[in-house]
């Protein structure tokens, strides 16, 4: 194992620059994490996706005997469940990594914030390309499930607790079980914010009170 981390591993440039950003997504996007040195050491989701990558290697290596091992020892002691052919990209921040499930076609991409509790999932028993597909700068809150062959568009935010079922396109605000579109990130990165609440945008507000004025005459004719 260890030769084949140090020969493979440590002599991929992509893979040193993965973990490089992986350590910086911590260290600014955390308020808790006090250095780079705090998060190395005791950041158990950044140890998480340090194994899921190592096992990565092995699994597009052919060894995929040897990447089921890391994984289950990997889910053993950090209680994250990443298969190793999902796909994931780099600068990923997973807080809290307890309860992360991470299915074998899921695709993560760049500078995405993943919470406690997360799901890419499938639907069933459907074999192929089963799982979602997260663009660049999505925040995925604690307990967010996003589940089925789905794309969710850069830039979004999947509230706390939702059910994602459908589509999302790049720059929304999904809430909710089943997830319906609440608000706009207005090109703003999610990701990197970390900002998790629901504000009420203009259009909201607008469409409410067009709502109560409704209700009003409706109640007048009675």
């Amino acid at each position: 194992w260890l030769n084949i981390f140090n020969k493979g591993c440590f002599n991929e440039d992509a893979f040193k620059i993965s973990v490089r950003e992986d350590l910086k997504a911590i260290r600014t996007r955390d308020p808790a994490c006090r250095s780079y040195c705090h998060a190395l050491l005791h950041y158990t989701g950044f140890h998480a996706l340090q194994a899921y990558r190592a096992a990565n290697y092995m699994w597009t290596n052919d060894q995929h005997v040897m990447a089921y091992t890391l994984q289950s020892r990997m889910s053993e002691v950090y209680g994250a469940d990443i298969h190793p052919a999902a796909t994931i990209g780099k600068g990923v921040f997973i807080d809290h990594c307890t309860g992360v499930v991470i299915g074998e076609t899921a695709v993560v991409g760049d500078r995405v914030s993943i919470m406690q509790g997360v799901t890419l999932g499938g639907t069933g028993k459907n074999i192929g390309d089963r799982h979602p597909k997260v663009g660049q700068g999505v925040l995925l809150s604690a307990g967010a499930s996003v589940l089925g062959n789905i794309r969710v568009g850069k830039g979004s935010m999947i509230a706390a607790g939702s059910l994602v079922l459908k589509p999302v396109k790049p720059h929304k605000i999904m809430a909710g079980n089943p997830a319906k579109e609440v608000g706009q990130t207005f090109g703003s990165v999610p990701a990197l914010s970390m900002k998790q609440e629901v504000k009420r945008t203009f259009c909201d507000e607008w469409e409410a009170a067009v709502a109560a004025s409704v209700n009003k005459r409706e109640m007048r004719t009675k």
